[in-house]
């Protein structure tokens, strides 16, 4: 596959949020505000990043995920983020990128494992 790592993280990045908002919706909270601030904790760029990390510490992710990983979090980018450094903004689109590599390749019993490890690393 040959699509931009920024490309595949602007997919990722909207499937990623989605499995976070089904997951607070289902925890039945009914104000918006709650449901805003909470998912903060799993889509900031920091948290993101931190998840990533960790999943890379522990040896979560195959070799061909490393491999998207690493191009997306290496791709060069002229954004400028506002909240975070230069370093976990690169971490959390690598996490995003891959999250779109798996989508693009109807690979979404994996990205269910992903997920339910990152929210049930947030419990």
């Amino acid at each position: 596959m040959n699509k931009n790592m920024l490309v595949l993280a602007y997919l990722g990045d909207s499937i990623y949020e989605m499995y976070v908002r089904k997951y607070l919706v289902d925890l039945n909270i009914s104000k918006v505000n709650m449901l805003q601030s909470e998912s903060i904790k799993y889509v900031s760029a920091k948290a993101q990043a931190s998840f990533l990390k960790e999943m890379m510490d522990i040896n979560f992710f195959n070799d061909e995920e490393l491999s998207i990983i690493i191009r997306a979090r290496n791709h060069k980018n002229n954004h400028k983020p506002k909240n975070c450094d230069i370093v976990t903004y690169k971490y959390a689109t690598a996490l995003e990128a891959l999250i779109g590599y798996l989508y693009y390749n109807d690979s979404f019993l994996r990205i269910n494992e992903i997920m339910n490890y990152i929210i049930n690393k947030k419990k």
